[in-house]
C-alpha cells in the first residue's frame, strides 16, 4: 500500500469507480440501438493488471457480476495484450454469458507499462441465430442462439483487423446498428484508457498499479469485518424455475449456505441437471448472483469489486444446469436463472439476517424479443425488452412496484421511441393492480405492457418465468401473484401462451405481457 494513505487511497477509488460510470455515460451517449441508447443493457468495469475486477459502475447487475470470471479466462486464451490491442468475445464457455453480451477488452499502458485493463459489456439486440433478436424461446444448443465469437483480437497494435468485424457483421440481422454499438463500445473503452492516464500522471504509474491492489486488499478487510457480525451456522434454501422451456418440468436450485469464522461457503449440490432447453447457466452466471447478493446480507456501501470474494467459495456440481457444458443452450442462463439463482440464495440469507433480506421480487426479466422485414423501409428490425415487475415487500417498507429488481436494473425504452424505431405500437403500458403479496410490508406489483405488430409478419420470442411457482413471502407475508403471456387476434381474441416460446404474429395481432407481483414482508 506504500504511497496509499486511507484518504489518498479513497480518492483514487471513487476516481476509478466516476472513471467507469463515465465509460458507461459514453457508450449509451453514442450507441445506435434502442436496448442501450434507451435502456442501457451495457456495463463497464476497470481490471488491475491481472485481470481482478477494481471498479465498476452501477451498470447492470448480471453483467458487472459475471465479469468477475470473465476478463481473467479470456486473457488465458489470448496471451497478453500489446498496447493498442482490444480483443471481442461473447462465447459463454469462455468468458462470456450468453451470447447477445459482446464483450470488448483493452489494456491500458503507462509508459510502456501494463497498468490495467478496461472492459465494456453490452447486450446486442441481434446475433444472428434462429430467431430474430437472438433470444429464442425454445434453443437446445448453443448453435442455435446466435454467432459464437471467441477470444480474438478486433484491433492489433492500433489496427482494426477488418476482416474479423466483416465476419461478425455478415452473421447479423442488423449490421450497421452492430457496427454503431460496437463503435460505441470502442469509444467508451478509450475514454477509460484516458481517464486511467491521467490518474497515472497524478500518482504515477508504480504507485497507481499499487494502489488498485490496495485497494482489492481494503474491500477484503471491510467484507471480512461484516462476516465477523452475523452469526455462524448452516442454512438451507430451495426454488425453481417453472420449465426449461423444451418440457413443463421445473428445474431445481438448491443451496447450503455455510458461514464459518473467516469462510462463505456456498454449494449448490442437489441442483438440476443440465436440461435440454436454454436455461442451463454457465458458472459465472453462479458466482455473479452470489455476488449480488452477498452485497445486500453483508454492507451494500461495499467497494463493488473482486475482493468481495476473496473469502467465499462457491461449489457448483459438474453436470448440474448451473455449471452448462458446451454446446447446451444458454441464453436464458443469463436472464432467467440468474434471477432464479438470487431468490434461492436470498431465501437463505432470510434466515441469516431476516432484518435485511425483502421477500421475492418478480423473478424474472420477462424478456421479449421481436422482429422482422420494416415495412417502412424493407430492412430487418430487432427489438428487444425486459420488463420490470413487483418488488418484494421490505423489512423497512412495501416493495416498489414496476421496476426490475435484483440482477436487472435496466430502464424501459420509451413508448415514443419504441413506436419511431419500430414497425411496432404500444396499445398498453399499466401497473398490475393488486398483484403484490399481502404482508405488513406489500409486495409491489407488477405491469401490464400489450405490443402490437403493424403492416407486418414477425417473429416473437419469449423468455419468462415465475408463470407456474409464485414470488415467495417472507415471515408470513404472502405470494405475490404469477405472471402471465398472452397473443391478442385482430378480433380481440386472447389466447394464453407458455412461458418460453417463440411464435409469429401477423399485421393488428399482438403479444400482452402481464408480470409477476412481489411476495409480501411479514404477517399482515
Amino acid at each position: 500500500m506504500s504511497g496509499f494513505d486511507p484518504i489518498r487511497l479513497e480518492v483514487l477509488r471513487n476516481a476509478l469507480e466516476a472513471t467507469a460510470q463515465e465509460m458507461g455515460s459514453v457508450l449509451k451517449l453514442t450507441s445506435f440501438s434502442p436496448n442501450i441508447k434507451e435502456r442501457m443493457d451495457a456495463s463497464c468495469a476497470i481490471f488491475t493488471a491481472d485481470a481482478e475486477l477494481v471498479a465498476q459502475a452501477e451498470h447492470v447487475p448480471v453483467h458487472l457480476g459475471s465479469m468477475l470470471r470473465a476478463v481473467g479466462p479470456t486473457l488465458e486464451r489470448t496471451g497478453a495484450l500489446a498496447d493498442g490491442d482490444v480483443v471481442i468475445v461473447n462465447d459463454p464457455y469462455v468468458g462470456g454469458a450468453h451470447l447477445p453480451d459482446i464483450t470488448l477488452i483493452a489494456p491500458v499502458f503507462i509508459d510502456g507499462r501494463r497498468v490495467a485493463h478496461v472492459a465494456t459489456r453490452a447486450h446486442h439486440s441481434d446475433v444472428g441465430g434462429m430467431e430474430p433478436g437472438s433470444m429464442p424461446g425454445r434453443s437446445t444448443e448453443i448453435f442455435q442462439e446466435g454467432l459464437i465469437i471467441p477470444p480474438v483480437r478486433l484491433y492489433r497494435a492500433g489496427a482494426l483487423q477488418e476482416d474479423i468485424l466483416e465476419m461478425v457483421l455478415a452473421n447479423v440481422r442488423t449490421p450497421e446498428e452492430r457496427r454503431g454499438d460496437l463503435n460505441a463500445q470502442l469509444a467508451a473503452l478509450r475514454i477509460g484508457a484516458r481517464r486511467m492516464g491521467e490518474l497515472a500522471e497524478r500518482f504515477g504509474a508504480e504507485t497507481l498499479e499499487q494502489g488498485l491492489g490496495a485497494i482489492l486488499d481494503y474491500t477484503e478487510r471491510r467484507m471480512r469485518a461484516r462476516m465477523a457480525e452475523l452469526p455462524k451456522g448452516v442454512w438451507y434454501a430451495e426454488d425453481c424455475l417453472d420449465s426449461d422451456g423444451s418440457s413443463d418440468e421445473p428445474v431445481r436450485i438448491k443451496v447450503r449456505v455455510e458461514l464459518t469464522g473467516d469462510r462463505f461457503l456456498f454449494d449448490f449440490a442437489g441442483t438440476s441437471p443440465q436440461v435440454r432447453g436454454n436455461v442451463n447457466a454457465v458458472a459465472p452466471m453462479c458466482w455473479s448472483a452470489t455476488f449480488y447478493c452477498l452485497k445486500l446480507l453483508t454492507d451494500a456501501s461495499l467497494p463493488p469489486n473482486a475482493g468481495v470474494l476473496r473469502p467465499v467459495t462457491v461449489d457448483i456440481p459438474r453436470g448440474s444446469f448451473l455449471d452448462a457444458q458446451r454446446p447446451a443452450a444458454v441464453c436464458a442462463g443469463n436472464t432467467e436463472t440468474t434471477q432464479r439463482l438470487a431468490d434461492t440464495i436470498l431465501r437463505a440469507f432470510a434466515q441469516i439476517a431476516p432484518e435485511r433480506i425483502a421477500a421475492a421480487s418478480n423473478g424474472t426479466m420477462n424478456l421479449i424479443g421481436i422482429g422482422g422485414t420494416d415495412p417502412r423501409n424493407g430492412r430487418p428490425y430487432t427489438y428487444i425488452e425486459t420488463s420490470g415487475g413487483g418488488q418484494g415487500g421490505r423489512p423497512m417498507g412495501a416493495g416498489m412496484s414496476g421496476v426490475h429488481a435484483n440482477m436487472s436494473n435496466t430502464l424501459n425504452t420509451p413508448i415514443e421511441a419504441l413506436e419511431i424505431s419500430y414497425p411496432l405500437r404500444c396499445l398498453r403500458y399499466e401497473l398490475r393492480e393488486g398483484t403484490g403479496g399481502e404482508g405488513r410490508n406489500r409486495g409491489g406489483d407488477g405491469v401490464v405492457r400489450t405490443i402490437q405488430i403493424v403492416g407486418h409478419d414477425a417473429r416473437v420470442s419469449l423468455q419468462t418465468d415465475r408463470r407456474a411457482f409464485a414470488p415467495y413471502g417472507l415471515h408470513g407475508g404472502g405470494d405475490g401473484a404469477k405472471g402471465r403471456n398472452s397473443t391478442i387476434a385482430r378480433d380481440g381474441a386472447v389466447q394464453t401462451q407458455p412461458a418460453k416460446g417463440s411464435l409469429t404474429l401477423g399485421d393488428g395481432e399482438a403479444v400482452m405481457l402481464e408480470t409477476p407481483g412481489g411476495g409480501g414482508w411479514g404477517t399482515p
